[in-house]
């Protein structure tokens, strides 16, 4: 906890965006930090609420109220390191976690939870400019080598982790650079890509290897990666999107927002674009279809790319804009949620199911033809209508991992939705050498879900071949 009667003192108050005038003009990120002595009395708003509901709330387990404490008393490198005791990346969940922990604060019973993603976020900025971020070594090398699957959060957490216990770690990585969707996703306007960078170095300064543009199961025999290691990890991502398979499907502008997304990071990374055809919205008029954050992102890069207009359509009925307490509290709650892509300039429609995709004589999709639906999912009678699009992004999530190739070829069960079939306790799959963490595991989730079970991964490989582990589950 902070100041025993901080949160009677001091109102909530979080950081600030720039205007959106000015931070659609570029792709840098645009949160204004806050002061430190504002950001020490967020801190002290941290009450002694006896049983302290956010670390329910963080899938990390993070310590909130005891590096609260620490911030409040201005022991700034204490709050780093109790902070990274349970978070491999606190500058990542700091700039794009949804902060479930803010949801189960106390003070969110009375709509002003503590700031605890603003002040996360300046504890490792902090920590990085103070020079208090370091390579880390547990234990002696073991002799064991493992390989993991995937450089995504998940695979990331669990790759450090794993060398730190003094494992040989090696990653393979289908992209020519590491971070998944970290990277090549989440646009750099939400999280600038020299943050992955900066914490790369420090990985590779413990020992772990990587290895760039090697997509097992296409370029790399996975067999060969469980022969030749003590233990595989899966951590690859829920990759196989979720389609809309309606008449119309065929135009050409219709795309999916991993064929949107990653072009545009690769842009900004001077990056080839790996396709040649470039899917821009510059000019044109957009819809979205799928109304949750990855749709919030075309949004967002739509915008900054000039579109003329942007339309994002959500099949389910519009949430209340406040939440009842009683009955959701601590539990994450649904309700409206306005991103600051939102803000920019988009129109939003709810209850919307699109039938129909409507193209020119050259098979270019100019139109889409909707319906509206209530909340049974049943078709409002006469409720057809039109909407003018000359691309069309598909944001409706990610059914599973992608089954071919890598999966395949290993033979690994899957559960019912396709994921890869492991427990959260051993994190085994049905191989006896190949383990599964992260969105590949557990299916479409949050980055702090992923550094969850990648750290949780790392704990299971690390006791299997030792028969103990140093490492915190």
């Amino acid at each position: 906890m902070g100041k025993v009667t901080g949160f009677l003192e001091f109102d909530r108050r979080d950081r600030r965006y720039a205007p959106a005038s000015d931070r659609i003009r570029n792709y840098k990120e645009f949160v204004i930090p806050l002061p430190e002595e504002a950001t020490k009395e967020q801190a002290a708003r941290c009450m002694d609420c006896g049983i302290p509901y956010c670390h329910n709330g963080c899938p990390v387990n993070n310590q909130i109220p005891d590096w609260n404490d620490l911030v409040y008393r201005a022991d700034w490198e204490e709050a780093a390191r109790n902070l990274h005791s349970t978070n491999n990346f606190p500058e990542f969940t700091g700039r794009v976690c949804p902060a479930p922990c803010e949801a189960a604060c106390t003070l969110n019973l009375n709509d002003s939870p503590v700031t605890i993603k603003t002040i996360e976020c300046a504890i490792v900025d902090r920590a990085f400019a103070n020079g208090w971020v370091s390579s880390e070594v547990f234990g002696r090398p073991t002799g064991k080598k493992v390989a993991i699957i995937g450089s995504g959060p998940a695979g990331l957490a669990c790759a450090q982790q794993l060398a730190r216990a003094g494992h040989e770690v090696h990653v393979y990585e289908k992209n020519a650079k590491a971070g998944g969707l970290l990277r090549y996703g989440i646009p750099d306007f939400k999280m600038e890509k020299t943050l992955i960078d900066r914490r790369l170095r420090q990985i590779e300064a413990e020992g772990v290897v990587f290895h760039y543009n090697a997509n097992v199961g296409v370029d790399v025999d996975p067999a060969e990666l469980v022969a030749n290691h003590d233990a595989v990890v899966l951590a690859g991502g829920a990759e196989k999107p979720r389609d809309l398979p309606v008449p119309g499907r065929e135009l050409r502008g219709i795309h999916f927002a991993m064929e949107f997304l990653p072009q545009q990071n690769r842009r900004v990374s001077h990056e080839p674009l790996l396709s040649n055809d470039p899917i821009l919205a510059s000019g044109k008029h957009v819809v979205v279809i799928g109304g949750g954050d990855t749709g919030s992102d075309c949004i967002g890069t739509s915008v900054r790319q000039g579109a003329l207009s942007v339309t994002q359509l959500e099949i389910m009925p519009e949430p209340p804009v406040k939440e009842n307490k009683l009955l959701t509290w601590p539990d994450w709650p649904l309700k409206l949620r306005t991103s600051s892509s939102h803000e920019e300039g988009a129109v939003r429609d709810f209850a919307v199911v699109t039938r129909e995709f409507i193209g020119d004589a050259e098979g270019k999709v100019t139109k889409l033809r909707c319906v509206r639906v209530d909340g049974k999912m049943q078709e409002v009678p006469d409720s057809s209508f039109e909407l003018r699009a000359d691309l069309v992004l598909f944001a409706m999530g990610f059914v599973s991992p992608v089954a071919e190739g890598l999966l395949e070829k290993l033979g690994v069960g899957l559960d019912k939705r396709g994921n890869v079939a492991a427990d959260q306790m051993s994190y085994l799959s049905s191989h006896p050498k190949v383990y599964a963490c992260g969105d590949m595991r557990r299916g479409q989730s949050l980055v702090v879900w992923a550094i969850r079970e990648g750290r949780q991964a790392a704990h299971a490989v690390d006791k299997a071949l030792m028969g103990t582990s140093v490492l915190p589950r």
